[in-house]
C-alpha cells in the first residue's frame, strides 16, 4: 500500500485549470471596470484641488488690493508640470489658446500637451470665466475660474467651474453625470462628469 500511494504523481486535471482560468477571467471582468472607474475619478482630484487653488489665491489678493485679477503670475497660482487639465480665469480660453501652453497674463494655463491628450474639439467650459465687473467697481466685483481635461481618453471632456460667488448658487452647463448644476462660491463644481458619461 504504501508503495503504491508513491508511485501515484499528483496533479491538476484540465478540467480544474479550466474552472480556475474561468473564475480568474469573471473576477477581472468585475475589477477592470470599476479600477479604471476610480483611476479615472482620482485624476479628477486634480482639477477640484487646482481650482481651490485659484480660488484662495484670488481671495488672498482680493484682499490686499480690493479687486481680482485675470493674470495668473499676479495671484501666484502656477500649477506642477504635467498637469492634466487646462485652466482659465478669462473668458478668451478656448481650445486654440488652451493648447500652445501656458498663457499666464491671458490667464490661460494649458494642460501639458507632451503627456495628455489635446483637449476635445468644442470642449466647452461650465461658466464664463472671467472678473465682473470692472475693479472700479468692487468690492462688489467677482470671479469665476473653469478647469477642463480629459480623464479617461474618449472623445468628451471632464468639465469644472469655480466662483467667488457666495451670496447665491451659480448654474454649471452641460451638466452629464451630475447631480447638481449649481455651485456654491468657493467649491469647485462639475459640469460634465466625465467618468460617468
Amino acid at each position: 500500500m504504501l508503495n503504491r500511494l508513491m508511485k501515484k504523481k499528483g496533479g491538476f486535471t484540465l478540467i480544474e485549470l479550466m474552472i480556475v482560468v474561468a473564475i480568474i477571467g469573471i473576477l477581472a471582468a468585475i475589477a477592470i471596470p470599476n479600477f479604471i472607474r476610480f483611476q479615472a475619478k482620482s485624476k479628477q482630484s486634480e482639477a477640484k484641488t487646482n481650482l481651490k487653488a485659484i480660488f484662495t489665491a484670488q481671495k488672498a489678493y482680493f484682499g490686499e488690493k480690493d479687486k481680482y485679477v485675470t493674470d495668473f503670475k499676479v495671484v501666484g497660482f502656477d500649477p506642477e508640470p504635467g498637469n492634466r487639465f487646462s485652466y482659465g480665469i478669462t473668458g478668451t480660453c478656448n481650445e486654440t489658446v488652451l493648447v500652445t501652453g501656458r498663457r499666464y497674463g491671458e490667464g490661460c494655463i494649458g494642460q501639458d500637451q507632451a503627456r495628455f491628450a489635446k483637449i476635445p474639439t468644442g470642449a466647452t467650459a461650465p461658466l464664463t470665466a472671467g472678473v465682473s465687473p470692472t475693479p472700479a467697481d468692487c468690492p462688489n466685483c467677482e470671479f469665476s475660474a473653469t478647469a477642463i481635461g480629459n480623464v479617461d481618453n474618449d472623445p468628451a471632456a471632464d468639465t469644472w467651474g469655480i466662483t467667488s460667488l457666495a451670496s447665491s448658487a451659480t448654474t454649471l452647463t452641460g451638466t452629464c453625470g451630475v447631480d447638481s448644476t449649481t455651485i456654491s462660491g468657493g467649491e469647485p463644481g462639475n459640469a460634465y462628469n466625465d467618468v460617468s458619461c
